[in-house]
């Protein structure tokens, strides 16, 4: 993976009973880690007193034994981690945030990107509305405490508010007596729901962190499903369903997702697999091992070897401590980041044609010094393999690729960045077989905008976008300077 910013990881619990919810929260958001380590946040709703804390940096250094401890009993209770940017990494946007109003509180975690941000971000101002963050979840929670004021309850509340947010959203939110989870009508972002021993409710990203609280999936949330749990029952809201085609983002199959996670009842797992299998039939070469980039490559190295029958070798041991190198703000961060992060064992190389099987090529400098550390080790032969077309446009869903213009495969032939990262031949999954890695038998479609230039919805323009990005930038910093 070279240099894509991540996706935020969320998370939710309610239970019947009054218990230590927010270590399940704890153990769900180590399991979601991947998604997001800027920073990260609990809030417990103990019979309607809410606890919080949040703080910038990874699970296992923000949560302490001590801060657990402080965040003891209640019977709801809902997470976040977040990734970072260099724009945007303070404090002051680590979810999830809390709102008190004159119907109740609430508490909002959310995973996405509103298309129409700017715009409902002017007309809020214009009516009033103080904003302390630059996050989309600080405009989903105004609009649905505006909603608050003339609907009969929270749930309400939030049906009436989906028409006005446009994009990607999933999100968990807690009222004081009921935990919400929905997801966008296009379903970009997944979510899903299970249910511990115990008979307590977990909501979450992936069903990764489902297993690591002891829960068992009971599904997905579908595009544009509202569910609410409630002293220990569950309704769902379905007004919003079937509004618009579904179309999740493909690359939660092909990055973004852990590997033991199911999302829309396909196996991340087995879909890097087919993504590898695609490749050995699009792209054959001779050669003598296969190797893939930790950790999503090494999935989809398998389902090459498997294909060509060229042996899969174990390439890289991963330092396991040290973040994604994209999510580090500022590239000489994430430069001196890959130097520490892989190392290559020698043994599986050295002498050898190598088929080094990656996710994506999106600057070009991270798939460069990988490709340097295997000739250092001595690979003859390098050949690269990518489980994703080539990046040509932006993306306006959460993936933050904001420009064109840091996209190396809108500048270079790949004949031309072959040379550029050092490879002796190049290639890419075709747009064609994207989709049917995901063992597409009910026939729906996904997000590949990033890759076609051809959106689900309707998208603002990138100039106007990097315009208002710009300003609203600006007046967050003055205002963090205050």
């Amino acid at each position: 993976m070279s240099s894509l910013y991540e996706e935020c990881g969320v998370f939710g619990i309610a239970s019947s009973k009054r218990e230590d919810v927010a270590a399940s929260v704890n153990y769900g958001l180590f399991a979601l880690q991947h998604r997001g380590q800027e920073s990260c946040g609990i809030v417990v709703n103990d019979d309607g007193v809410f606890k919080s804390y949040k703080d910038s940096g990874i699970v296992n250094d923000v949560f302490t034994k001590e801060v657990i401890k402080s965040l003891e009993g209640g019977n709801m209770a809902i997470g976040h981690v977040r990734y970072g940017t260099a724009e945007n990494g303070e404090r002051v946007n680590a979810q999830p945030i809390v709102v008190n109003h004159i119907k109740g509180k609430l508490s909002l975690a959310n995973n996405g990107s509103l298309t129409n941000y700017f715009r409902l971000r002017d007309e809020l101002e214009l009516e009033g509305a103080l904003f302390h963050t630059g996050s989309d979840a600080e405009i989903i929670a105004h609009i649905i405490t505006k909603e608050r004021l003339n609907s009969p309850s929270i749930e309400d509340a939030v049906s009436r508010s989906l028409d006005r947010l446009h994009g990607s959203y999933s999100f968990v939110l807690m009222s004081p007596s009921k935990l919400i989870a929905v997801r966008d009508k296009n379903g970009f972002k997944p979510l899903c729901f299970g249910k511990t021993e115990d008979g307590a409710y977990i909501v979450a990203s992936e069903s990764c962190a489902l297993d690591a609280t002891g829960a068992v999936l009971i599904r997905d949330v579908d595009p544009g499903e509202i569910i609410i749990f409630e002293n220990g029952n569950i309704r769902s809201i379905r007004d919003s369903c079937k509004k618009c085609k579904p179309s999740p983002c493909i690359f939660e199959y092909i990055y973004f997702a852990r590997s033991d996670s199911v999302i829309d009842g396909c196996s991340v797992h087995l879909a890097r697999q087919r993504a590898g299998s695609f490749l050995a039939l699009e792209h054959p070469v001779q050669a003598d091992v296969v190797i893939g980039v930790p950790d999503s490559g090494i999935d989809a190295a398998i389902g090459y070897s498997r294909q060509s029958g060229i042996p899969y070798g174990l390439g890289f041991i991963k330092n396991r401590y040290i973040a994604r190198t994209f999510i580090s703000p500022g590239q000489k961060s994430r430069e001196d980041k890959v130097k520490i992060k892989l190392n290559t064992i020698s043994e599986t190389v050295r002498g050898k044609r190598v088929v080094l099987i990656d996710d994506s090529i999106v600057r070009g400098t991270t798939s460069g010094r990988i490709v340097k550390l295997l000739r250092d080790a001595g690979a003859v032969e390098v050949h690269m393999r990518v489980t994703a077309p080539p990046f040509i446009y932006t993306c306006y869903y959460g993936t933050n690729i904001e420009s064109r213009d840091s996209l190396i495969a809108t500048k270079y032939s790949c004949e031309q960045i072959a040379d550029i990262i050092g490879v002796d031949s190049l290639g890419f999954l075709s747009v064609e077989h994207v989709p049917l890695i995901s063992d597409n038998t009910s026939g729906r479609s996904f997000c590949l905008g990033c890759f076609t230039g051809k959106y689900p919805t309707d998208v603002p323009d990138e100039s106007y976008l990097k315009e208002m990005k710009g300003r609203y930038d600006k007046k967050l910093s003055e205002r963090t300077k205050k």
